[in-house]
């Protein structure tokens, strides 16, 4: 059981979390905006970017607005706008797994080469439609997280009196079942998605590498180094988004079985994973990287006294151009 301190210091990480959060997609979408208003396009990998960070701000401002009524409001006078803003959240983070999975597929289809079978022919007729992907993501997020407004119980009855305003409490069998139903859906499948594109990428990596040890010309060299960022920043996406749910599914469980009120923890845990992910994001793209630690020691030059803190730039390499962005 949390006590109301322990809510107290949920509530300060999570908004420490919120800044660094919010700083980070920021930054990706005034890069990936800047990038439109020189090519009047964004290519598919920023546009799935630039989804990501506009639904992970949104959970971010969500989750501290819910923790701060959660520690405010202590005898639930509010409980219905805390449930609506927890549906919303939990809407959102469909919203990022299922984006975050759509990039890694994207990745997965332009890095490996398969053979064209039936498999891979829908695979290039979604890659074709981002647009329309994202735009079924974005709907299919709030269609699967509303109908949780009826397996709500807004007030959550523990007798010390210290439960959550607004908390996931299935009374019936019903309820149980679709919050089953919501945890396979936002948790599990876009997890599937991801091991799969994780597993056709490692082996590709695995493949070309020994292609490259097996000739003696070094001509696959610069190909190589164009996408290994990629690889590392897709597969470091995946490994991130494991350890989370696992954390999520287990404080999910002790919420609905056990009846606790770690409900805080949950939206901790989602700020973490947006901060972490959003971060893997931004160093994943050498050219964004770069920019933000030159940005950085910019600022740094107009405080000496911090000048100890300064980051050694990147070097670009001379095949560096982006892969598939």
């Amino acid at each position: 059981m949390l006590t109301s301190v322990d809510k107290l210091v949920a509530w300060v990480l999570t908004g420490f979390l919120a800044i660094l959060t919010i700083f980070f997609n920021m930054y990706l979408l005034l890069v990936n905006h800047r990038s439109y208003r020189k090519k009047h396009k964004l290519n598919p990998a920023d546009f799935i970017i630039t989804a990501i960070a506009l639904a992970s701000i949104s959970q971010q401002v969500l989750t501290y607005l819910w923790q701060t009524m959660d520690v405010i409001d202590t005898v639930c006078r509010i409980s219905l706008t805390e449930a609506i803003l927890l549906v919303l959240i939990f809407s959102v983070k469909l919203i990022i797994f299922w984006s975050t999975a759509f990039l890694t597929f994207y990745y997965g289809t332009k890095l490996v080469v398969e053979p064209v079978h039936c498999y891979t022919r829908i695979q290039e007729a979604i890659v074709k439609h981002v647009h329309t992907v994202l735009a079924v993501i974005f709907v299919s997020g709030f269609a699967n997280a509303v109908p949780l407004l009826s397996v709500l119980t807004y007030y959550n009855g523990t007798s010390t009196g210290l439960g959550d305003c607004g908390s996931i409490m299935p009374t019936n069998t019903t309820g149980l079942t679709y919050i089953f139903y919501y945890v396979i859906i936002s948790d599990i499948v876009p997890g599937i998605v991801m091991v799969k594109c994780s597993i056709s990428i490692s082996y590709h990596l695995a493949k070309h590498l020994l292609d490259m040890k097996a000739s003696s010309n070094g001509a696959h060299g610069p190909k190589l180094g164009t996408q290994m960022r990629v690889i590392k920043m897709t597969l470091s996406l995946v490994v991130v988004y494991f350890c989370f749910v696992a954390v999520d599914i287990y404080t999910q469980m002790t919420v609905v079985l056990m009846r606790q009120n770690t409900l805080a923890l949950t939206i901790l845990f989602a700020s973490i994973y947006t901060t972490v992910s959003a971060f893997v994001l931004v160093y994943g793209k050498k050219s964004y990287w770069k920019e933000l630690i030159a940005s950085y020691n910019l600022f740094l030059d107009e405080y000496p006294c911090f000048s100890r803190m300064k980051v050694e730039e990147v070097k670009t390499e001379p095949h560096e151009h982006s892969h598939g962005h």
